[in-house]
């Protein structure tokens, strides 16, 4: 796949997933899951490098650009952790994370609090794992 969409779902479009496309780790997460089985049914918006990026009612640039937002076909915006958990619920080979992070018993996620926890955690030092990510990669 190459380019954006900047629609916010369509009849084929199961998430719109929002990501920092001037981050390069964010980007290469990216062109990841894009490059996996089921990403035809998702639509992929720059909020990093298109500042003119459509992000629909709820989101603002400044929001996307800090944490991951996925949209879905209803319109309803999920954020962090259960944005993944959506996103990847959606690809065939990643279901299975999804499956976990959304785990509900009792009608409780004992998953997905930790999981937020974590990307809490990880969000303050994500530019400087972009910095040691570009640095890798040069060699």
């Amino acid at each position: 796949m190459t380019g954006d969409t900047h629609s916010l779902g369509g009849s084929n479009t199961d998430l719109t997933i929002y990501y920092d496309g001037s981050c390069p780790l964010c980007r290469a997460e990216i062109d990841h899951y894009r490059g996996c089985r089921g990403a035809d049914r998702l639509a992929f918006v720059d909020v990093g490098r298109d500042a003119s990026a459509a992000l629909g009612e709820g989101l603002d640039r400044r929001a996307a650009l800090a944490r991951f937002h996925v949209r879905d076909p209803q319109g309803r915006l999920v954020s962090g952790a259960a944005a993944f958990a959506r996103l990847w619920r959606v690809l065939p080979n990643w279901r299975w994370l999804g499956r976990i992070v959304e785990f509900r018993i009792l009608g409780f996620r004992p998953i997905l609090p930790v999981a937020e926890v974590a990307y809490r955690l990880f969000l303050p030092f994500r530019p400087w794992f972009a910095r040691l990510f570009v640095r890798l990669r040069r060699g």
